[in-house]
C-alpha cells in the first residue's frame, strides 16, 4: 500500500500559474497579524487554529485547486494535513513559505510591519533562557528552566510543532476581526479564486 507524498509547489512554479491566469486559491495560514504585514496579492488568510477547528466547513468553499502558504511552510505542512483528512484534492504547499516567495522577488501586498510568529517565539524563548541562567546565579536550579525551553524548542524541531507558536497566534496581537469564521467563509464564497484580493 502507497501513500500520496505531500504535493508541493515552489516560487516559480506559483508564478507561473499566476501569470499564465490560472491562479489557485491561495490561503495564508499565518496569524492574521504576519498576513496584514505582507501577502501575497489575492491571497485569503485562514489562520491554521481556525482551519484545523472548522475543516469540515471550510472544505465546502475549497473545491478548486488549493496552495498554502505560511512564513516558512511548516505551519502549511500542518493545514495540507488537516485539509487530506477530510477529503480535500488538488492541495499543495508553497516550497518554504513567503521567505521564499519573496526571496524569488514575488509580488507582495505590503501592510504596517509587524513581527511574524516565528520571532516572536525567538524572542520569549531567549529572554527566558537569558534570564533563568542570571538568575540561577543567585537562585539555586534556576538554569533548570533553561533547560526545559531547550527541551521544548527540541521536541518543537522534532515534531514540526510550536506549542509556544500556538500560544502567541491566540494573543490580541496577532489576531482581528478577520479571524471570524463567518466573514472567511463570506470572502471564500464571493470571490472566484483568481479574484483580486488586496
Amino acid at each position: 500500500m502507497t501513500t500520496a507524498a505531500r504535493t508541493t509547489l515552489d516560487p516559480a512554479q506559483l508564478r507561473e500559474l499566476i501569470d499564465s491566469g490560472r491562479t489557485p486559491r491561495l490561503l495564508d495560514v499565518r496569524t492574521p497579524a504576519e498576513f496584514e504585514t505582507a501577502h501575497i496579492p489575492g491571497a485569503y488568510n485562514v489562520p491554521l487554529d481556525l482551519l484545523k477547528e472548522h475543516r469540515a466547513e471550510l472544505r465546502g468553499h475549497l473545491d478548486e485547486d488549493v496552495v498554502l502558504i505560511c512564513h516558512s511552510g511548516a505551519r502549511a505542512a500542518q493545514a495540507e494535513r488537516t485539509l487530506a483528512g477530510v477529503g480535500l484534492p488538488n492541495v499543495k504547499v508553497l516550497t518554504g513559505g513567503m521567505v521564499a516567495w519573496r526571496g524569488a522577488a514575488g509580488p507582495v501586498t505590503e501592510g504596517a510591519p509587524r513581527w511574524d510568529l516565528e520571532r516572536q517565539v525567538r524572542l520569549v524563548a531567549g529572554a527566558i533562557v537569558l534570564a533563568s541562567v542570571v538568575a540561577s546565579l543567585f537562585v539555586p536550579g534556576a538554569e533548570w528552566i533553561a533547560g526545559v525551553i531547550g527541551a521544548g524548542l527540541t521536541a518543537a524541531a522534532l515534531s514540526n510543532t510550536c506549542t509556544l507558536g500556538r500560544l502567541f497566534s491566540k494573543l490580541p496581537y496577532n489576531r482581528n476581526a478577520s479571524c471570524d469564521l463567518d466573514i472567511i467563509v463570506g470572502q471564500l464564497s464571493d470571490a472566484s479564486p483568481a479574484g483580486p484580493r488586496s
